[in-house]
């Protein structure tokens, strides 16, 4: 796999994969802050940030296992019905189980 391209602007995966995995987490609690979705922080962070979906998944599955009752208080606030959030907890744990199958 070669990673001839690098952006001046964010760290690369390759070469600094610690610095590259705690900028995606960064970019995910800014979503989390945005009350998206999960597919909208998926699709923000690919066509916005060039992350890859599948490193975004697995960042975010991380930080779901790391902070299991934040995103449990998070989701039972955001998703009230005045909430922009769509799917709550059970839209981003059933996308892990299925992502998790494939493997």
């Amino acid at each position: 796999m070669s990673h001839e391209h690098h952006d001046e602007h964010q760290p690369c995966l390759y070469c600094h994969p610690h610095t590259y995995i705690r900028m995606v987490q960064h970019l995910i609690e800014r979503c989390l802050v945005l009350h998206m979705s999960q597919d909208q922080c998926i699709e923000a962070l690919s066509t916005r940030a060039n992350i890859q979906p599948l490193i975004t998944l697995t960042v975010l599955k991380e930080l779901l296992k790391v902070n299991r009752d934040f995103f449990r208080s998070y989701f039972e606030k955001t998703t009230s019905p005045r909430s922009t959030l769509g799917g709550g907890s059970d839209q981003w744990e059933s996308r892990f189980k299925i992502r998790k199958e494939w493997k």
